[in-house]
């Protein structure tokens, strides 16, 4: 799996895709922390849940039955709060997008079982064919160990490169509409 930064910085990159003001900048905090959400899966070791497991790591919590779901319970929430308004649909969309990120990057790296896209329907483990992304330890404690600069290496080269270049090509293409529809109200 990336680490969490980067999980963080994807859903960011995704929020900076949409037209400004289509999904606030306060939902880009709920979809950052909707996109570590899947992770939260690592806590049924304690329980005895096996990794290969149905509920194990990178199983259901990782598919994208599982972001659209949450991406659901998300946008209900915040409605049923008053904190989103807006096209609900282009917010579940982000949304959505924000936490299916998780799963994606996941089956970019090179270690683990895969991902379970498609549970509960498919229930096998997929990687994409290319795997440049070297896998983060699970807990803390290896985050802090010399082989995760290996790993945060190759997310700066696979991940965050990316992500800040879409970012700053989206911030140019939104600036270039807002002005060229400034011209056009004149």
């Amino acid at each position: 799996m990336p680490t969490v930064p980067t999980h963080v910085l994807a859903a960011v990159a995704i929020g900076s895709a949409f037209p400004q003001g289509a999904v606030p900048r306060k939902l880009w905090l709920v979809g950052a922390i909707a996109a570590m959400a899947p992770d939260l899966d690592v806590m049924g070791f304690r329980a005895g849940i096996r990794y290969g497991d149905f509920w194990g790591h990178r199983g259901f919590t990782h598919s994208l039955v599982f972001a659209a779901g949450l991406a659901l319970l998300l946008i209900a929430f915040l409605r049923s709060s008053g904190l989103a308004v807006g096209s609900r649909g282009i917010q579940w969309l982000y949304l959505f997008l924000a936490v299916a990120s998780h799963g994606l990057l996941d089956a970019l790296t090179n270690g683990g079982l895969g991902i379970a896209l498609f549970a509960p329907f498919d229930n096998a483990r997929y990687f994409f064919p290319v795997r440049p992304i070297a896998v983060s330890p699970i807990g803390i404690l290896g985050f802090f160990s010399p082989r995760n600069l290996n790993v945060v290496r190759s997310e700066l080269v696979w991940v965050w490169l990316p992500c800040v270049a879409a970012m700053a090509g989206f911030l140019a293409l939104h600036r270039r509409f807002v002005a060229m529809n400034a011209r056009s109200a004149v």
